[in-house]
């Protein structure tokens, strides 16, 4: 076990964080614990961390780790597993498991200190959301900012469909909370902050058309109109190639208005 002295943005106060966003990490009191790659570790906090309020029966836990290993052998392996993580972050917790059982089925022991960012992250907007609804956009925003710093990246486990579908919801969720603080900054003149979010949000799915026009709309704003032209041929070859689609109205009208009458944009 190595130590690293890297950590991501709002963990310095956690007793042990699971990081299951872009990279997989435990961190034990802001500092992340390294271990092996891959390993039964990964794989069970990526069992569990995308299910952190039911759970897993013992039976699926052991046919998701150990699928070709006789059921007692596969047993032993899971209680070693499960002491070995209580050996190493129990003392953060004070001395409660970081994994526990419950009624048959395990935990992240989120009760007792364990924190997962995929909770944080939804947590954040979450408020975002709220504090929206209530007309507290500087709230919102915030708290739109603080989920932007915690998705460092994609659900890293995959592996099976609940997986599968748990990335792809966290990752619809996090283009549209950098649509929204794009959507705003533009409102109240940051165009340089709305075009980091449009591109940023297109990093992540090149064929959002209504990030391409942010970040047309925020290069004539910034004085770059053959950038925003620009912008457009990247959208219509990006559609074209992905799905043989051409541009929406409102694409083409943009385009036509940033080359013919851009102080309208």
């Amino acid at each position: 076990m190595t130590l690293s002295i890297a950590r991501p943005a709002a963990s310095g106060d956690a007793r042990v964080l699971v990081c299951m966003l872009g990279s997989f990490r435990i961190l034990k009191r802001g500092i992340p614990v390294t271990l092996r790659p891959g390993g039964k570790v990964e794989q069970l906090f990526g069992l569990l961390a995308v299910q952190p309020r039911d759970g897993l029966a013992r039976e699926e836990v052991l046919g998701m780790l150990w699928p070709s290993s006789d059921l007692p052998l596969a047993g032993q392996s899971l209680n070693t597993l499960v002491y070995s993580l209580h050996r190493t972050l129990g003392d953060a917790l004070a001395g409660r498991p970081p994994v526990h059982r419950v009624d048959g089925r395990y935990r992240l022991n989120t009760d007792d200190g364990v924190r997962i960012d995929v909770m944080e992250f939804d947590a954040a907007v979450d408020v975002g959301d709220r504090s929206g609804r209530n007309g507290d956009v500087v709230g919102a925003m915030a708290s739109y900012d603080t989920a932007v710093e915690l998705y460092t990246g994609d659900l890293v486990a995959a592996t099976d469909v609940r997986q599968l579908l748990e990335r792809e919801r966290l990752r619809a969720r996090y283009l549209g909370v950098r649509a929204r603080l794009a959507d705003h900054q533009f409102a109240i003149g940051e165009y340089e902050g709305a075009l980091r979010n449009a591109l940023a949000l297109l990093a992540s799915d090149p064929c959002r058309e209504d990030a391409h026009r942010m970040a047309m709309r925020c290069y004539v704003r910034v004085g770059q109109r053959a950038q925003a032209l620009r912008q457009f041929a990247i959208c219509r070859d990006v559609l074209a190639l992905e799905f043989a689609a051409t541009t929406e109205p409102a694409t083409d009208d943009l385009f036509d208005l940033v080359r013919t009458a851009p102080e309208r944009v």
